[in-house]
């Protein structure tokens, strides 16, 4: 029985990859699994592989769940397929905002400074930090982090298609447009110039807080950020709101390269690009 405002979700994650001639070998990292949290815990998660191919997991740096496999002979095609059944919960309150010297103290000693310098994707011009910086003059922590989630997504259109996994955050803002990625980099990149520890996270946003009991619906990966004020607290730019139970997390890392869903080479000719569909059903 789950309790008021809690959801249980079971999500389908596909991938499929076509090679334009038989692939010799291939070996692989999946990050699909999602976490268990204070907010959320996973019930059932498993991660398929055909051509069939032993697997094994284990967790990276950032705390995430890897799964790795080989394919030692010559293959067509490669299909993942990651399944998984995970209750979440609403978001609680926020922690009270810490002052920003306070914070400044605390970043300084900790691990927290792994999540305050710019990497090659979050890194923008210094003449938008110091944009970020009017608009957030006297605000605390968490007004901050709303404010330039706003300052981002009115800048940034969700376009689909706009842009590329290695776009970085300033081509998305000189663009205009962009995806979730693009949108979590940007804001990224502007907290981290305030001096707001804050981190990229991949997961999955069920699409339809409506959404009827077993019915299946399409989806998407998703990504937001996650600012730390006297703990790590989830914010969706996007989409302009809170992290909450409609939310599911796989990994937190600097980046997307932290927490990519599949990475992976092969021995053979280029192919297209992986075909990628996700399935989510509530059940509870």
């Amino acid at each position: 029985m789950t309790t008021q405002g809690t959801r249980r979700l079971r999500i389908k994650h596909l991938t499929k990859v076509a090679y334009a001639q038989p692939a010799a070998s291939s070996h692989n990292e999946v990050r699909m699994t999602p976490l268990t949290l204070p907010g959320q815990t996973t019930l059932d998660a498993r991660v398929t592989v055909n051509p069939s191919t032993p697997t094994w997991s284990y967790w990276d740096y950032w705390g995430t769940q890897v799964t790795g496999f080989d394919l030692m002979d010559p293959h067509g095609h490669l299909t993942i397929t990651a399944s998984s059944l995970v209750e979440t919960h609403p978001a609680g309150p926020l922690p009270e905002a810490p002052t920003w010297r306070g914070l400044a103290e605390r970043t300084a000693n900790s691990r927290l400074a792994e999540y305050i310098n710019p990497t090659a994707r979050t890194t923008v011009p210094a003449g938008l930090i110091e944009r970020a910086r009017d608009v957030t003059a006297g605000l605390d922590p968490h007004e901050a982090a709303v404010a330039v989630s706003s300052l981002v997504a009115d800048r940034v259109a969700y376009l689909p298609g706009t842009t590329g996994v290695n776009t970085s955050a300033a081509e998305a803002w000189e663009q205009s447009a962009g995806v979730c990625q693009d949108i979590a980099h940007l804001t990224i990149a502007l907290l981290r110039g305030l001096g707001l520890p804050t981190r990229y996270v991949s997961g999955y946003l069920h699409p339809d807080r409506e959404a009827e009991l077993h019915r299946p619906v399409a989806g998407q990966s998703h990504a937001w950020i996650e600012y730390w004020a006297d703990d790590w607290c989830g914010y969706d730019p996007t989409n302009r709101t809170r992290a909450d139970e409609s939310h599911v997390v796989v990994g937190r890392g600097r980046d997307y390269d932290d927490v990519t869903p599949h990475k992976g080479i092969y021995r053979g000719v280029p192919g297209g690009p992986p075909e990628v569909t996700v399935e989510f059903t509530r059940v509870a």
